[in-house]
């Protein structure tokens, strides 16, 4: 984007999620695991372009595809 800072949207499939923790463990700032089933919850939806990269490394890494990022 010329001139503009990209943003991104992180949304995650919740029923598909199957709680590995891959996420929480790559991005601590961006998510984190409900007590209760270990389930994945965002923590920013729309994180600052410093933590884009360990955004896209989280749905990369998501083994359930859970984590789907939108560029704006």
């Amino acid at each position: 984007m010329s001139g503009a800072t990209m943003r991104l949207r992180v949304e995650l499939d919740e029923p598909r999620c199957v709680a590995a923790g891959q996420c929480a463990m790559i991005a601590p700032d961006l998510f984190d695991q409900r007590d209760e089933d270990g389930v994945s919850v965002v923590l920013d939806a729309e994180p600052a372009p410093g933590h884009h990269d360990a955004a896209r490394e989280a749905a990369s890494a998501c083994p359930a595809a859970a984590i789907r990022l939108v560029r704006r």
